[in-house]
């Protein structure tokens, strides 16, 4: 937090303690700022790094705080011949990302309160590390986010997919031809209209596990565009994302 926030933050608590004849419970300045992002998660997606957190809604004492400007994500990265590391340590981070919530980069997504942001600049081997501040437009940085890691590997191999389009829904179909390594857990599916950029966000809450999804919450005369990921676990027991299969287009039939 910079010295004209916390100042703010002092005024604030003075104003609250004089401006009324009566005595209330004395709230600490740092309990006015906002709480930290919740849920926070860590994935390997294909070459990049899915980073995803709940954005919060009250400061730290529970009130509801309405000025969320945005986050700023910071990295620690970890080379695999590194010994005795402390992704504790927040001396040892730099900064990665500031993410303006009413202008977001192409490598940031919103849904309600989760924000979805991804991060390329990684490598197989390397170990990163984040950590989300949110910030208002006052400049006052809210608490640290759970501090999160995650162990890049080689991309694994995308799936296939083929789509077949009926009057009434889409069917998709999942195949992952070779699997090295690792237990297959299931698919993500991922869809979008043709104008607009794919979805950060899965379309299935839970792994596709049976290799197909029927899709009939749809448009008539509209051309939807889909792609998949595999769910692989592999030794190290995080499930990580394959490379993105090649989209597929469809829309419904005409009524026969």
């Amino acid at each position: 937090m910079n010295l004209f926030g916390r100042s703010a933050l002092v005024a604030g608590v003075s104003l609250m303690v004089t401006a009324c004849g009566r005595k209330g419970p004395l709230i600490y300045p740092d309990m006015m700022v906002l709480a930290a992002p919740a849920a926070v998660t860590g994935q390997q997606s294909g070459s990049v790094v899915k980073i995803q957190c709940a954005l919060p809604d009250k400061d730290r004492a529970g009130h509801p705080a309405k000025d969320l400007t945005g986050v700023r994500i910071s990295r620690k990265t970890d080379s695999s011949d590194q010994k005795n590391v402390c992704r504790a340590c927040t001396a040892d981070y730099t900064p990665l990302r500031t993410v303006y919530l009413a202008s977001l980069p192409v490598t940031a997504q919103r849904f309600g309160n989760r924000l979805i942001v991804l991060d390329s600049d990684v490598s197989a081997e390397n170990t990163y590390s984040y950590r989300i501040v949110p910030f208002t437009a006052d400049g006052v940085d809210g608490a640290s986010s759970a501090i999160v890691s995650v162990r890049m590997a080689t991309p694994l191999p995308a799936p296939e997919i083929k789509v077949e389009t009926f009057p009434t829904e889409i069917k998709l179909q999942f195949t992952l031809q070779s699997l090295r390594a690792g237990k297959l857990i299931g698919y993500n599916l991922y869809r979008s209209y043709m104008a607009a950029r794919q979805s950060f966000q899965p379309l299935n809450r839970e792994p596709l596990k049976s290799g197909e999804y029927v899709d009939s919450v749809l448009e008539r005369g509209v051309t939807y565009r889909y792609s998949a990921r595999a769910l692989i676990m592999p030794a190290s027991g995080d499930v990580v994302e394959s490379s993105e299969s090649p989209a597929v287009e469809g829309k419904l039939k005409d009524d026969e």
